[in-house]
């Protein structure tokens, strides 16, 4: 289970099972901004005020700075390595094969969690906006219901029977996918430029009313900086590791690695430019809310604040009704501006982020069906799951299955902590990635690094203490949700990928699969 997969084994595999390379700079940076800005400041920016009040601005600032050293370790493998997998490939070529499966493993919890969390926030923008001009979709095709499994991971939110706009919008992605990657690619750039400029307008409207409320700010850390010991998930380091999430998915441009022109160039440029302009929208984004509105914690009689979720929480908030607190609203930013005089703008950067939402659930869905693809081409999962489609040369097998598990969730789970139990899987992949980074430059230090990480040894630990760090951030749902997914991923492994496995067999992909037309697997 400690084998290694060399890193010329993988290339060689790729070369010959390979993905159509269609994607360039300027698209790449395009997927990351996609897959980068969507629920996270558009409805977790409520959450985060909970958790830090207009310290959040920090917590924006803490979560950006782990992903820019996580990101400049992974660009140095991203180019050295430019095929499908991200850091599980990664993994498998440093640490072997059973790292490469645990990281593997935490993916799927980040993407699939990731991507029914977003479609799940994308309902509740349309419902919002379909109530907001007349139109009342039945609240019981809205939320789920109030299950076991619900009760378990989100306090039990009482609902109806099934979140049917976020199943919907799964099933349209899901088909978009499996049509291609190229339009896939240019959908999303033209929800990513809707997604840019609904920020932009909320920036110019909501930034100029800071120095008239600089009270607003005040005070700046009402619950204090948190406990990476405790298990309340409170605090500026607290709303840092549920803000992850508007992070996540910068490392889908490494993931699209192998359906990259000039990956040796192309994916740093994507990577890096995509975590600059998302990082400066989310500070801008942040301090406009504070001051024009306020972002102070919903407390409760004893002056406690509440916990984001908690039914406490939601009771109070229903009891304020009208101009409640930023902290209660479900769709954040298009509240601010409703309630600071800018009803219209609201409704638009509303419509806009109902329009745009989606291109974050197909980049998290397309870097999970990747990661699928390259297990299934290790012999690790099931070989049927790396069927290429004849015509659209797409993997269109895996993608509905994502599609379908994605659906699921999404249909009868509430938003709520989904986002942490999906930074979970995340933190512990990007901590892989840099310590790889590092392994690699003793075991292989003559290979060409077109990038070369900067600083390797400060920034490298830098990633994996951050990591660490925001992970014990985590409420303590969500970190021993991550330890029970993590035993049954080693289950699963032991039971079928240890003996599945190629290198295992001693067999070399690209001479085990032999192709049919169209690059089918036969």
């Amino acid at each position: 289970m400690w084998r290694v997969k060399s890193l010329d084994a993988i290339l060689a595999t790729a070369e010959k099972k390979s993905l159509h390379r269609s994607l360039g700079p300027v698209q790449l940076t395009m997927l990351g901004i996609g897959a980068v800005i969507g629920t996270g400041i558009f409805v977790l920016t409520a959450t985060a005020a909970q958790k830090a009040g207009p310290g959040m601005m920090i917590s924006f600032m803490i979560a950006g700075a782990v992903c820019a050293v996580a990101a400049l370790c992974y660009s140095e493998l991203a180019s050295m390595v430019p095929v499908a997998g991200s850091a599980y490939t990664y993994s498998y070529a440093v640490m072997g094969e059973l790292v490469a499966w645990l990281v593997g493993w935490a993916l799927i919890l980040e993407y699939a969690l990731g991507a029914s969390a977003v479609a799940v926030g994308w309902s509740g923008h349309i419902v919002g906006l379909f109530d907001a001009i007349g139109w009342h979709i039945p609240h019981a095709l809205t939320v789920g219901p109030k299950v076991t499994i619900g009760s378990f991971l989100e306090g039990g939110e009482v609902g109806g029977i099934i979140n049917l706009p976020a199943v919907i919008i799964t099933g349209l992605v899901t088909l978009l996918l499996i049509i291609g990657t190229k339009e896939s690619a240019t959908v999303n750039a033209v929800l990513v430029a809707i997604k840019v400029a609904a920020l932009s307008l909320f920036v110019i409207l909501t930034v100029p009313m800071i120095t008239g409320h600089m009270a607003n700010f005040q005070p700046f850390t009402p619950r204090g900086w948190g406990n990476p010991l405790g298990s309340s998930g409170t605090g500026v380091l607290g709303a840092a590791a549920s803000i992850f999430f508007a992070y996540v998915g910068f490392d889908a441009v490494s993931t699209a690695a192998e359906e990259t022109k000039n990956p040796q160039r192309n994916v740093p440029i994507g990577l890096i430019g995509s975590l600059l302009i998302c990082t400066l929208f989310y500070l801008l984004a942040a301090s406009g809310a504070i001051g024009a509105y306020g972002a102070q914690p919903l407390t409760g009689p004893n002056g406690v604040a509440y916990d984001p979720g908690s039914p406490e929480f939601s009771a109070a908030c229903t009891a304020i009704g009208a101009h409640a607190p930023l902290v209660c609203s479900k769709e954040a930013l298009a509240y601010v501006l409703r309630e600071v005089g800018h009803p219209l703008f609201g409704n638009i950067v509303a419509l806009a982020a109902t329009i745009a939402l989606p291109s974050v659930v197909l980049l998290m869905m397309y870097g999970q069906t990747r990661i699928f693809f390259v297990m299934a081409r290790d012999g690790l999962l099931p070989p049927v799951l790396s069927t290429v489609h004849k015509r659209f040369k797409t993997p269109w097998i895996i993608t509905l299955v994502t599609g379908v598990v994605v659906a699921v969730f999404a249909a009868f789970l509430p938003v709520g902590q989904l986002a942490d139990y999906s930074n979970s899987g995340t933190l512990f992949a990007f901590a892989a990635v840099s310590l790889g980074v590092m392994i690699l430059r003793f075991t292989d230090p003559s290979r060409a690094r077109p990038f070369r990480t900067p600083l390797l040894f400060i920034v490298a630990p830098a990633s994996i203490l951050g990591c660490a760090v925001l992970f014990m951030s985590l409420d303590g749902k969500s970190k021993g949700l991550f330890i029970t997914w993590t035993a049954i991923g080693l289950l699963f492994y032991f039971c079928y990928g240890f003996w599945k496995s190629n290198v295992r067999r001693g067999v070399v992909d690209s001479d085990a699969l032999t192709e049919g037309p169209g690059g089918t697997p036969m």
